[in-house]
């Protein structure tokens, strides 16, 4: 028995669940894992095992400097493993009327949660199996109009809910920079071709900055929403991985959810639920929405190549390079709109044209 294993039957134990069957759950980029759990009546739970990364979150107070030198998870503001965010988060949403799961048993400092089950019915499976997309989407705008009419707190239980800054922002993008070329090393970005990509999109975080006004998942898609349909309204959407939340210009998860990196969603249904959206935040100025919807949608882009481009290369994980033809894709389309033609003029610049067209 590995000390990690020892770790988990131990914390089973204390929570009365020796008797539970344990079904692992397939794995994802992360380092987390899960297992389901079935006690003997029936009824199932969910064990999140979350081993310490022994990286350090963003200090709440920490300027630009010190999370350079703090490195990467401070400089981006995710939670580096820290289940505190996840049971902070969890509670502010279910406060909020929204399904996230419900937490039962803790061990934070070895990273161990116990909390609901909310089912298998997750939309990505759901469609793949007949289901109308459509609908689906629908409801999960719906979540995001109701959860951006409300104002983020400063802490979600424990956790700071920091701004999603352009510091965060820049240090995403520049993994395009970083990774890209080591997956095509045929690729070499010079000197002056990165100043002139940090000076492109400087602007376009800035105004991301000025604009974060809304509590955001950061990982809104189809693959981290489930169906309850026993629930109503908002709730019939269960929400699961959002660790990692920020305070955020409000078109962040929405473009998240409408153009996925792991399935294709219809331009209708991408047009059908930009249309909800607005119908239920009337008070959005459309036009200047969708600029900065855009130009995120493309820097997060940029940033998920770099991210699947370091799984592929360093972490030796292929399956991920099936994702990237869609990316860019996306990205192609994103970068024909206006506000973005100098960004497009350094793909074209840079030999990257072909993969943008």
């Amino acid at each position: 028995m590995t000390d990690r294993e020892d770790l988990r039957v131990r914390f089973l134990q204390r929570a009365g669940l020796t008797e539970a069957k344990r079904h692992p759950l397939p794995g994802d980029a992360s380092t987390r894992r899960y297992e389901r759990l079935t006690r003997t009546d029936g009824t199932t739970l969910m064990l999140m095992d979350q081993p310490p990364t022994g990286a350090l979150p963003c200090p709440p107070d920490a300027n630009s400097e010190e999370r350079q030198r703090l490195g990467y998870f401070a400089q981006t503001r995710l939670s580096a493993g820290n289940l505190t965010a996840f049971v902070g988060a969890a509670t502010y949403l279910r406060a909020q009327g929204f399904s996230a799961p419900a937490i039962y048993e803790s061990d934070m400092e070895n990273g161990l949660i116990l909390h609901e089950d909310l089912g298998n019915a997750l939309f990505a499976r759901l469609i793949e199996e007949g289901e109308h997309e459509a609908p689906l989407y629908l409801s999960a705008v719906s979540v995001l109009a109701r959860l951006h009419e409300v104002s983020p707190p400063s802490t979600v239980g424990d956790w700071p809910l920091l701004t999603y800054d352009a510091l965060a922002l820049k240090t995403g993008a520049d993994l395009f920079l970083e990774w890209l070329p080591q997956y095509d090393p045929g690729l070499r970005f010079s000197e002056q071709a990165r100043a002139d990509w940090d000076g492109l999109w400087a602007p376009l975080r800035a105004e991301a900055e000025a604009g974060a006004s809304v509590f955001i998942h950061r990982d809104y898609h189809a693959e981290n929403l489930l169906w309850l349909g026993d629930r109503e309204g908002v709730a019939r959407v269960g929400l699961i991985d959002f660790q990692d939340c920020l305070k955020a210009h409000p078109a962040w998860d929405l473009h998240s959810l409408l153009q996925d990196a792991r399935r294709d969603v219809s331009p209708e249904v991408e047009a059908l639920c930009l249309d909800h959206y607005f119908s239920l935040r009337p008070e959005q100025n459309r036009e200047a929405f969708m600029r900065l919807y855009t130009a995120l949608a493309a820097l997060n882009q940029a940033r998920i190549l770099g991210v699947f481009s370091r799984l592929v290369t360093r972490d030796k994980k292929p399956r991920y390079e099936a994702f990237m033809p869609r990316m860019w894709r996306h990205l192609g389309r994103n970068l024909t709109a206006p506000a973005l033609a100098g960004v497009r003029n350094w793909f074209m610049a840079h030999g990257l044209g072909n993969r943008i067209a």
